[in-house]
């Protein structure tokens, strides 16, 4: 089992709002690279999505609850497909979105008696807790060619990372790095 993190994330850091949903005074700046920056399998998630375990923060499986449900094509379909997990104290009812389920008990402990591979989208505190715990595994980070300037960012103190790949995928990079 590995735990990986995905996100959209700017040459400065910054991971909050790429879609301009929050409202930010800087937000969007993924989107303003097209949809088809954004579109599509771009974390190279593949076969995960049939065999892993998608595991959200209650702000992003609101947004994506309202968004996939919806859409159609190869993508859209294994995402809906996926067996999601939603790490909440608030929320009471996931049905909203095929395949979901409130995650029970502390999130650290779940994910560590997790068996599939936990792929974590967006959800920046989950990541971040994970990340404090030594949970992650593997980060797959699309670097868009923005500075946003302010923002929440994924990492807050030193970390160093094992790079496994590199590609340009349209106007943005996907870095993959394991944990050291």
């Amino acid at each position: 089992m590995s735990v990986i993190v995905v996100e959209f994330i700017t040459l400065d850091g910054v991971v909050e709002d790429p879609d301009g949903s929050g409202g930010t005074a800087g937000g969007g700046w993924a989107f303003r690279h097209g949809r088809e920056a954004v579109s599509g399998d771009k974390f190279r998630l593949g076969a995960l999505l049939d065999t892993g375990v998608l595991l959200f923060g209650r702000t992003t499986w609101e947004l994506f609850a309202k968004l996939w449900p919806g859409r159609t094509g190869e993508f859209a379909d294994r995402l809906n497909n996926a067996a999601k997990l939603v790490a909440s104290r608030t929320l009471h009812d996931v049905s909203a979105w095929q395949n979901s389920a409130l995650l029970q008990g502390e999130l650290t402990d779940a994910v560590e008696r997790e068996e599939r591979d936990v792929i974590v989208i967006g959800s920046v505190e989950v990541a971040k807790q994970l990340a404090r715990h030594g949970l992650v595994d593997e980060y797959r980070l699309l670097v868009f060619p923005s500075v946003a300037g302010a923002g929440r960012r994924l990492f807050d103190d030193v970390v160093h990372f094992d790079p496994v790949s590199t590609t340009r995928v349209g106007p943005a990079n996907l870095g993959i790095y394991r944990t050291s």
